[in-house]
């Protein structure tokens, strides 16, 4: 039955043509040798106290303990870890609590009965459907499909009775898993990633399985360009505007659900989680550093918990000093033939500050409301020395033009954002509403100079000639997303979620260039002005339904509808365009099997959207930069992406885990970049890089993670992906792209040495590759300086490997500090062939900031508040003992 049933809900999937994927819940850690301390301690547990009337008790004990076996007497006793007195309202709240594991709580009050209540935090109902015990790492709930239960217990009203008894206490800290593996991601957990240690997230997701990062810090997830969330919502922030130091964990999801955005295709999600600390009493952590260019970085973090409010507050200062060298050999075959020989070397000067401070208030154990406000403030100053060789075929001889043009750039911007968001848990547990809206506005303001001198012959000869040109640009993106969601579980195994949310963004930008005169006159270049202004609005609604069937079949069906509205305006030029995209269907399916002997099979697929930008329409042609001219197409369509994907868990002994999974892309009408002749307005053939719909494109591979804990002092992961892609370009008049196999692996290692040292080893290798398709870039940056075309071309293999080593110190390790160098072998070079054939063939490599060392020294302090281990007719001693096991932090 149950294999007719799997049949069916696959032939209706192809049926729909779209797909789905469901995340399991976080599995408890196998124990034994090399397993973490104890499971994740991100639960939360609250009721309320009252007495035989009804009447709230304040004052009452309440004594949240934890079974445990005595190693010397081999018994079970109760172990305290933590306690407090409820409120007035008789009111009673424990957060990070393990969740996964028996918990009992005792309450007890002068003169009434004192009454145990054993319980879970992770629903013990949710685990019903599936007779064994819970699955260790990288493994699913009891549920097959993973009904995620509830991390809040609502323990309801509990009575009271008059006798207490002493307890001695202690706590168990749980250290996460650097990665966790869920069903529709995976898990990072940056705190592990000490090479990272004073960076920005470029340097994080340079470790973090299945994503690769090039020089510049773009970044791909099996070959394309992913959506970039922080904390689950899009951001306009560049990873280099995000510190390392404020990253708590990067969830990477290669085919979400209908529960996330059906924008951006089929190439995934990283979502970046920030810190986040809701602590009783106080407690933060400083730390400053500066590498082995000079460039300093710093951080401050504070946090305080009294009551019904907690505030945190969060500060970081970040600069770059970064090198860059590079070459270009191009050949272009317009008109007269050219050769062009060019050597770079970049100096950026950058300096980050970023701020926050953010409020959660506890309205009642069930209600909480929350609002952050944050801000980024940078400056960047790059400086490029270029030695430049035109050799042109003038009357059928090779004739050698030498120059050097200096580049100085100037940008700021400043970004400020607020979030506010509401949180509900009704008395049905897993049952809850949430509401939140983000805000967030970028004002960005540049200058460019350019200044070329043309040499009489070769360099270091008179000055023939000199040109100055000038380009100063401003831009005011808005970003604005509001969304609510509500959950529901049907029993043990079933569960109804919905969810509705707008997305509205507002650019502003505007560009001029000017040719300076001999007199240092600005003249305006008209053919260089581009003004514009666009709004794009992307409303959506979803809608899951998980259930399963039986002990071992889970599934999940979704189906999300979105619709958009484009409108752009060239400003200078008056002229208006407009793109509607009615609503569209991405359905969405999830099946999933539980085998024996740990293990577990998943099918998930899902159907993509990537709806074009404004800068691919915009019908404006930028001669700025004579070696990069672009220019918009207003005639580009949406790109629909199918993604199918079969996965296979194991998980093993001591805590290892292997993940294989075999995926399968395909994409209509995929946006492309295309290279084609123009003339410029002085009569010259050029190329302008543009866009273009190309027919189709399929990407299928295989990628394996896997992670191992070899020893208590010794665990590492491994990342393996073997893809091929192929572009069918056949309606552009131009040879397809050859498909090519690829592989690309990412080793991360940890070590514990003695001494209270510990060190980190990674190492990544890109194969030989195609180029990326459609590359996203910073919108508010420079446009790349070179000429690339993606539907043909390939990069060259590189490899690298960064090393860090920590030292703690002080009681608790509250100290500590961080050496790291990347690229330790000078090997991670970008060398690209890129071609179009009867226009150009380019060779073009670089390398930046290779073994750059940095050190970077961190304190954490804080003290919890022991009034909340007080407790009625008890030992002030032993209490105070079990307050003070809790430590520092």
């Amino acid at each position: 039955m149950r294999n007719i049933l799997f049949v069916l809900a696959t032939s209706l999937f192809f049926a729909m043509t779209a797909s789905a994927q469901q995340a399991p819940p976080a599995a408890k850690p196998a124990a034994g040798k090399g397993a973490p301390a104890g499971p994740p301690t991100l639960g939360r547990a609250f009721g309320k106290v009252a007495d035989s009337t009804g009447k709230p008790l304040e004052n009452a004990s309440v004594l949240l303990l934890k079974p445990t076996i005595d190693p010397s007497t081999k018994k079970k006793k109760l172990v305290l870890i933590k306690g407090m007195d409820t409120k007035a309202s008789g009111e009673f709240n424990f957060e990070d609590l393990p969740i996964v594991g028996q918990l009992v709580l005792r309450v007890s009050a002068a003169g009434y009965k004192s009454q145990e209540i054993p319980f879970m935090v992770m629903n013990p109902a949710a685990m019903k459907p599936q007779a064994q015990p819970a699955a260790p790492a990288g493994q699913q709930s009891s549920n097959p499909f993973g009904s995620m239960p509830s991390f809040e217990k609502d323990l309801g009203t509990v009575m009271l009775a008059n006798d207490v008894k002493e307890l001695s206490g202690v706590v168990i800290n749980a250290t996460p898993p650097a990665m966790k593996l869920e069903m529709d991601k995976k898990v990072f957990n940056v705190e592990k990633n000490i090479t990272s240690t004073g960076g920005t997230a470029v340097d994080v997701m340079r470790n973090v399985p299945s994503v690769n990062v090039d020089i510049d810090g773009n970044v791909t997830l099996r070959g394309g360009s992913p959506t970039i969330f922080v904390d689950g919502r899009p951001t306009t922030l560049t990873l280099d505007e995000i510190p390392a130091d404020a990253i708590e964990s990067v969830e990477v999801m290669t085919n979400p659900s209908a529960k996330y955005d059906a924008s951006g295709g089929g190439s995934g999600i990283l979502n970046i989680i920030l810190k986040k600390n809701r602590k009783r009493g106080y407690n933060g952590n400083v730390n400053a550093g500066i590498d082995s260019h000079g460039a300093p970085n710093a951080m401050v973090n504070f946090n305080i918990r009294q009551g019904k409010v907690n505030f945190n507050a969060t500060g970081l200062y970040n600069g770059q000093d970064g090198k860059t060298t590079g070459t270009t050999d191009r050949t272009t075959f317009l008109g007269n033939q050219s050769q062009l020989y060019e050597t770079d070397l970049t100096r950026t000067k950058a300096h980050f500050l970023f701020g926050t401070v953010g409020m959660d208030y506890f309205v009642s154990n069930r209600t909480t409301l929350s609002g952050a406000y944050f801000k980024v403030h940078g400056v960047l100053d790059p400086h490029e020395n270029s030695q430049i060789r035109i050799d042109s075929l003038l009357n059928g001889v090779m004739t050698p033009q030498y120059s050097q043009r200096v580049t100085d750039n100037n940008r700021w911007f400043d970004a400020n954002g607020v979030q506010l968001g509401m949180k509900h848990n009704f008395k049905k547990d897993g049952e809850n509403w949430t509401a939140d809206a983000t805000y967030f506005h970028v004002t960005s303001d540049g200058t460019a100079t350019y200044t070329t001198d043309y040499f009489t012959g070769t360099p270091g000869t008179p000055i023939n000639l000199s040109t100055v040109q000038k380009t100063v640009g401003s831009a005011a993106p808005g970003f604005l997303t509001i969304q609510t969601d509500y959950v529901n579980p049907f029993g043990a195994s079933s569960k109804l979620e919905a969810g509705l949310r707008a997305s509205i963004q507002h650019l502003e930008n505007d560009n001029s260039t000017y040719n300076v005169d001999a007199n240092g006159h600005d003249q305006l270049d008209t053919f260089s002005v581009s003004n514009y202004r666009s709004n794009s609005q992307v409303y959506a609604a979803y809608l899951n339904w998980t259930s399963a069937i039986g002990k071992s079949f889970g599934y999940e069906i979704g189906l999300r509808g979105e619709s958009s509205r484009y409108t752009g305006d060239v400003t200078n030029l008056k002229e208006h365009f407009e793109h509607n995209y009615p609503v569209s269907l991405f359905p969405t399916l999830f099946l999933s099997e539980k085998l024996k002997h740990d293990q577990e099979l998943q099918l998930s697929a899902t159907r993509k959207v990537n709806r074009p930008s404004f800068f691919q329409l915009l019908p404006y042609t930028d001669y700025s930069d004579t070696l990069n001219i672009t220019r918009g197409n207003p005639n580009l369509v949406p790109e629909f992406t199918y993604n199918f994907e079969l996965s296979y868990i194991k998980t093993f002994k001591h805590n290892n885990t292997i993940l294989v999974s075999a995926y399968y892309k395909y994409t209509d009408n995929l946006i492309t970049r295309f290279q084609e002749k123009g003339i410029n307005p002085q009569g010259d053939s050029v190329l302008i890089n543009t866009y273009e719909n190309a027919n189709n494109a399929q990407t299928y591979g295989l990628e394996a993670t896997g992670t191992h804990t070899v020893t208590k002092w010794f665990d590492y992961s491994l990342n393996l992906n073997l893809y091929n892609g192929h572009i069918n370009t056949n309606n552009l008049n131009e040879a397809s792209q050859n498909a090519l196999w690829s592989w690309f692996g990412k080793f991360n290692s940890n070590f514990k040495l003695p001494q209270r040292f510990s060190a980190q080893l990674t190492a990544t290798y890109q194969s030989k590759t195609n180029l990326p398709v459609n590359q996203q870039q910073n919108q508010f940056g420079p446009p790349n300086s070179t000429t690339q075309a993606s539907a043909q071309g390939y990069i060259h293999p590189f490899w690298g490997v960064d090393l860090a080593v920590k030292r703690t110190f002080f009681k608790n390790d509250a100290g500590s500090i961080t050496v790291s160098m990347s690229d330790i072998f000078r090997t991670r070079w970008s060398k690209v062939y890129s071609l179009t054939p009867d226009l150009f063939t380019q060779e073009y490599d670089r390398l930046k900031d290779p073994q750059l060392v940095r050190v970077v020294f961190a304190y954490r302090f804080g003290k919890m508040d022991l009034n909340l281990f007080k407790r009625k007719n008890m030992n002030s001693s032993g209490m105070n003992d079990a307050g003070q096991s809790m430590g520092g932090q």
